[in-house]
Order: structure tokens, then C-alpha cells, then sequence
């Protein structure tokens, strides 16, 4: 008899992190669903239950908020007592750190700009009267979900995951936090050096962009901005997490350590 798997998805409340719940409680992982709201995450399990047919036993919520070093410190201690060790960390949760006012399809033609941009084609005139509004409150508070979140869990985690035979951790991000669309020569020098790259260069280079943006020279430095896409992505949610399910139950041997865009490796 195989092994059971235990994963744990944050932010599985809802879009792609609530279908990776779905698609690995449907393969027979033991999921645990976390949500920063009780009432959300617990709302989530129930209609997956009823709705996609998988067993309670597979799917268990615990409220979680990345951000919150307490929080973690209690869902790793349930992991713990109840599995005593984990297979799978799907880091989802994220926050777009911005304001739309208006016209939301201004995200839309956002990432259109820069996807194009990136590949050289011409980028048409954009036509939405939305605006997109930027305060170092959010960005700081982006970081903090988007980066030291996952951060904080995954070294929270560590000691559990190589209690497990194939141990995955899986960062969902976003085509437009390639490195080919910073402008920002020194942090794409740093960040693109794998060799030399620590967790202590990284957080030099978040920091840096807070202090850059508090001062307001992140722009005239050439940082990139990301967002989350209010509902105007190219896939749908079910689509977007076909890829991290695979990426989360690949054999050992398989690629690590690797960005993907999609199924397929990519460059940074």
C-alpha cells in the first residue's frame, strides 16, 4: 500500500489555490486547506466535499495567515501532532499590494503590456479609464504575504519535509515576476546569479525596494510592479493549478529548484 501524502496550500480558500486543493484531494493526497478567514477556509471545505464528491478524510482546514509567525508556529505544531510529517507545501497565498479605481481591465491590459513588451511585439494603445494606485503600506504589506510568507514557511516546515520520502514545495507566482521584465540592472544582477544567491541577498534586495519606494525612487530605478489580476488572467483557475499539481506530485529525480511557466521549465 502506498504512502499517504499530506500537503498543506495556503491561501486554498478560493481561485487556484482552492482547485490545488481539489486536484490533490481528488489523487488521494491528504490535504489541509488554509485561509487567513475561519469562516472562508471552513465554507471552501464544505462545498468541495459536497460539491466534487472527495472524502472528509482528505481534506481537513486550519486557519493560517502567512504573515503571522504565531500562526505558523500553530499549524506546523497540528501538522506535526497529527501526520508528524509533511509531503507536499503549496506557498499560494498572495496579495496584490495594489488599488484599482475604476475601470479594473486596466490589470488586463497591464499584463498584456508587459507580456508583449517581453517577447518584442508591438504593444497596442491601452484603452481603459481604470487606474492602478501604488502606497508603501501596501507594498510593504505585499512583501510581507507574497515573499516572507512563504519564506517563514517553508523554514518552519523544513524538519517535517525531510521526515517525508519525497518532500515538494511549490511557489506559485506570476509570468510577470520574470527578472526580463526588471529594468533594474543591480537587483537583476543579484537576483540572477544562482551561484552567489543567498536568502540574505534576496532580502537586501526587498529591502532596498521598500526604501526606494518610501523615498519614491523605486520607479526612476526600474522596479517592476506585479499584480494579481482581478479575475482578468489568460486561464481559468481550474487550468492555472494543473501545473502546480504536477509540479507538487512529480517522482523523485525530476527537476528542482526550476521556474515554470506553465507545465514547461522556463527561463528566469
Amino acid at each position: 500500500m502506498a504512502e499517504t501524502r499530506y500537503a498543506v496550500v495556503t491561501g486554498g480558500n478560493k481561485g487556484i489555490g482552492f482547485e490545488i486543493c481539489k486536484q490533490l484531494a481528488s489523487q488521494g493526497v491528504t490535504v489541509v486547506l488554509t485561509a487567513r478567514d475561519e469562516k472562508k477556509g471552513n465554507e471552501a471545505v464544505e462545498k468541495l466535499v459536497k460539491d466534487s464528491g472527495i472524502s472528509d478524510k482528505n481534506l481537513i482546514f486550519h486557519q493560517l495567515d502567512v504573515m503571522d509567525p504565531n500562526s505558523i508556529a500553530t499549524l506546523v505544531e497540528f501538522i506535526n501532532s497529527k501526520f508528524g510529517k509533511l509531503d507536499i507545501l503549496v506557498n499560494n497565498a498572495g496579495i496584490g499590494g495594489i488599488i484599482v479605481e475604476g475601470d479594473v481591465s486596466v490589470l488586463h491590459e497591464t499584463i498584456m503590456e508587459s507580456a508583449l513588451s517581453m517577447t518584442g511585439q508591438e504593444v497596442p494603445e491601452m484603452k481603459s479609464t481604470g487606474k492602478i494606485v501604488y502606497t508603501y503600506d501596501l507594498a510593504e504589506e505585499c512583501l510581507k504575504t507574497n515573499y516572507y510568507g512563504p519564506k517563514q514557511l517553508a523554514e518552519a516546515f523544513i524538519s517535517l519535509m525531510q521526515s517525508s520520502p519525497s518532500p515538494r514545495i511549490v511557489n506559485i507566482s506570476s509570468s510577470m515576476g520574470k527578472l526580463a521584465l526588471l529594468s533594474n540592472e543591480w537587483a537583476k544582477r543579484v537576483l540572477s546569479d544562482g551561484e552567489n544567491l543567498t536568502a540574505e541577498r534576496v532580502d537586501e534586495v526587498v529591502a532596498q525596494f521598500l526604501k526606494d519606494f518610501k523615498e519614491g525612487t523605486a520607479e526612476a530605478k526600474g522596479y517592476c510592479r506585479t499584480d494579481i489580476t482581478c479575475s482578468n488572467g489568460f486561464l481559468t483557475s481550474a487550468e492555472g493549478a494543473e501545473a502546480p499539481v504536477m509540479l507538487a506530485l512529480l517522482p523523485n529525480g525530476g527537476p528542482s529548484g526550476s521556474y515554470f511557466l506553465g507545465k514547461e521549465v522556463t527561463t528566469y
